[in-house]
């Protein structure tokens, strides 16, 4: 493996979960200046690190659903570091199905290392309640955008994570886990992780290449340096992104969902002339 490939990727790890990076409360700041907060899954209780609400975007009245990490130590604690619960999943759920009856699109900004693993969460159903996100955000009945601001990591991204348009920003990764995860399963040590990363194809070019996200939002110096070239991208880029959907009827609008994800991982045969599925017999 090259190492100056394996230093990309790593470096874009280090940039993704820079202390300084904007957290998602600081972009719906700049996009949503009248979001309204709303709480509650209903069930159980809020979960601080999953945040939902409504507000305008252009004129039109948006459902936004962020994870958010905390800026200080305290507020990090109790922001759970971005790890949703699945209170959090079940909230953001409960939004999003209530933007469908009012045919509001969905804006998610994805900012996490993964969904919280803890016993607690467990037993509250985490699993199950990513996997219900999955299911239904598949067949929602209006457009949903999804932003990648920092870390996108695991089921825990995933479950904000269905969007008819998907787009990273520069410095942001998206994986199936933490490089340091990977290494511990494939090397058996953690100390891997810049090579793991180099491998995981977890940079926004690395999966904007594997038509895994739609658009690639630059940074200018950085996010954590000024973000000023970044609010700026995303939001020409939500604005063409909702009009675009905006005009499609809502059975193409899923059918295009649903052929988008379907499509990842297919390998092009070429003595078949087609796509085939690695499942496949």
């Amino acid at each position: 493996m090259n190492g100056d490939n394996r230093n990309v990727a790593w470096e874009k790890v280090k940039l993704a979960r820079h202390p300084k990076r904007p957290t998602a409360l600081a972009l719906i700041a700049r996009l949503f200046p009248d979001f309204l907060e709303l709480h509650g899954d209903r069930v159980f209780g809020d979960d601080p690190a999953m945040v939902c609400g409504l507000a305008t975007f252009d004129g039109r009245p948006v459902t936004v659903i962020a994870q958010e990490k905390g800026t200080n130590t305290d507020d990090k604690i109790h922001r759970n570091f971005g790890m949703p619960h699945p209170e959090g999943y079940r909230k953001a759920l409960r939004l999003m199905l209530q933007a469908e009856r009012f045919h509001r699109p969905i804006v998610t900004i994805i900012d996490t290392p993964g969904a919280y693993p803890g016993i607690g969460a467990e037993e509250r159903g985490q699993a199950s309640a990513i996997a219900t996100n999955l299911r239904e955000m598949m067949s929602i009945k209006t457009p949903i955008v999804s932003i990648v601001l920092g870390e996108g990591g695991s089921g825990g991204a995933l479950g904000i994570g269905v969007g008819d348009r998907v787009a990273m920003f520069e410095n942001a990764t998206y994986s199936i886990l933490s490089p340091e995860g990977f290494a511990a399963i494939l090397y058996k040590d953690a100390e891997q992780a810049p090579l793991a990363a180099s491998l995981m194809k977890l940079t926004a070019s690395d999966l904007y290449a594997l038509h895994v996200v739609d658009e690639v939002m630059p940074e200018g110096p950085g996010l954590h340096e000024d973000p000023t070239t970044g609010f700026v991208a995303v939001s020409g880029y939500l604005s063409r992104a909702l009009v675009a959907l905006g005009g499609l009827p809502t059975e193409r609008l899923l059918d295009e969902r649903y052929g988008k994800f379907r499509a990842m991982g297919a390998i092009y045969d070429p003595m078949h002339h087609g796509e085939t599925d690695e499942n496949q017999d």
